[in-house]
């Protein structure tokens, strides 16, 4: 893990890179199986999904019977933190509903706008190294919530049993998802972008994913169906000084470097004494950790950054715009206030990103590689559209129909000029 001392403003940039992930190289490749998806439909979902996965697919839907025994096998523990961690979820994001206000802007104009859930959603659930029931709950809530009509999901099946994880679908019903299969990768995102005889097309997707599904899902995005945001590999940004704990410290580092190989974790300090400490509680918790081995090649393009002072500390910060910001200095209120670059903040000792991952109710699918500066997480507004509406009285098209007419006139849009007018001389003529 490399330390950086103070570096000049003229090599932020190269500080702040991140792991690069060449999604361009992948395209000719991708593009080939979503083209055979496109034609073929199940019969491609079936010849990749062996192909890639190793699973010859009897069934592309997960059965009723499934979603039962799924539900019988999770641990009532188990189903009891889901459910918590579900309920919280909605309670954030059911208070950014936004509520419809008439505004009448001149006299006899009234304008306003209503939101409008996307009827079908797709939402991408990794398989992976591990069963990623929190990411349903992140996607599936705030969809059921905003009103989406059809909640779809894919996810990848074990190549043993052919069936998805119990916690998986356990975690699809308690958050309303209407049906689920049993595909990942390309293939996953094809399925969902142009439909198939048993996928039906949605109109955007969710989701993280591995490099070939951020490809999939970055070529979709350009004619077919929109999608959440640009993804890369997971990162986090800790700021610490001489008053936070190095065990607190190390554990945020390393409860993200375990994503995985490609992910990336700093820590930014104005304080030199608290390197070494937390280094010391990086080794000593990383050596108890059973996904060391892919743990220690993500800390391999980890960093340590040494600020000069606290200004210095908040503008390299908003430099990197992190997915994850944990801020657990003496003074973590006051640097908050200046955070502008972020996907999601975590203020003081005892809030680490494990909260937010989880169950106290932000969504952890957050923009990363930068995108923060400007993308926002997804929310209830990510499976909404916004549809204005205007009503126009004769008395209020009468004030405004001249502002109409000299600047349609004056863009040479005549055709813009004489709907206006027509409708002032009909006025006139009663």
């Amino acid at each position: 893990m490399e330390i950086i001392n103070y570096p000049p403003r003229s090599q932020w940039a190269a500080v702040t890179a991140r792991p690069h992930l060449d999604t361009l190289s992948l395209h000719h490749t991708v593009s080939e199986v979503l083209q055979e998806i496109r034609r073929r439909g199940d019969e491609a979902l079936r010849y990749y999904t062996g192909k890639f996965d190793g699973v010859e697919l009897d069934a592309v839907e997960v059965t009723a019977e499934e979603w039962d025994e799924a539900e019988r096998s999770v641990p009532a523990e188990l189903q009891s933190a889901i459910k918590q961690a579900r309920d919280n979820i909605a309670r954030f994001h059911a208070s950014q509903a936004m509520s419809v206000t008439k505004i009448e802007t001149s006299p006899g104009v009234v304008c306003w706008q209503k939101p409008v859930a996307i009827e079908r959603v797709g939402l991408y659930i990794p398989g992976g190294t591990a069963p990623l029931f929190s990411t349903v709950l992140m996607l599936a809530v705030p969809a059921r919530i905003a009103g989406c009509r059809e909640i779809v999901m894919c996810t990848p099946c074990d190549r043993t049993t052919g069936k998805v994880h119990p916690a998986v679908l356990f975690a699809a019903r308690a958050a309303g998802v209407s049906r689920v299969f049993r595909l990942g990768g390309i293939q996953a995102i094809g399925a969902m972008a142009y439909g198939t005889e048993s996928v039906p097309k949605v109109y955007k997707i969710f989701g993280p994913g591995n490099q070939y599904v951020t490809a999939a899902k970055q070529i979709v995005s350009l004619h077919d169906v929109a999608i959440d945001m640009p993804a890369g590999p997971s990162e986090v940004a800790v700021i610490a000084d001489a008053s936070s704990n190095p065990a607190f410290v190390a554990s945020d580092f390393l409860s993200q470097a375990e994503h995985g190989a490609d992910s990336q974790s700093m820590l930014f300090t104005v304080d030199e004494t608290i390197v070494e400490p937390v280094q010391r509680e990086i080794e000593r918790q990383l050596a108890r950790l059973p996904r060391r081995e892919l743990t220690e090649k993500s800390l391999s393009h980890s960093k340590i950054v040494v600020l000069r002072n606290r200004d210095e500390l908040v503008e390299f910060t908003n430099e990197y715009a992190p997915e994850h910001l944990i801020i657990q200095s003496a003074d973590y209120r006051e640097l908050a206030d200046r955070i502008v670059n972020a996907g999601s903040v975590f203020l003081g000792p005892y809030t680490p990103e494990s909260a937010g991952d989880y169950a106290s109710g932000t969504n952890h699918t957050l923009p990363t590689s930068g995108y923060a500066r400007a993308y926002s997480g997804v929310n209830l507004d990510s499976f909404i559209r916004k549809i204005t509406f205007q009503e126009i009285s004769r008395q209020g098209l009468c004030r405004l129909g001249p502002v109409i007419e000299t600047m349609a006139a004056h863009e040479h849009l005549d055709a813009h000029k004489n709907a206006v007018t027509l409708r002032l001389a009909d006025e006139n003529r009663e």
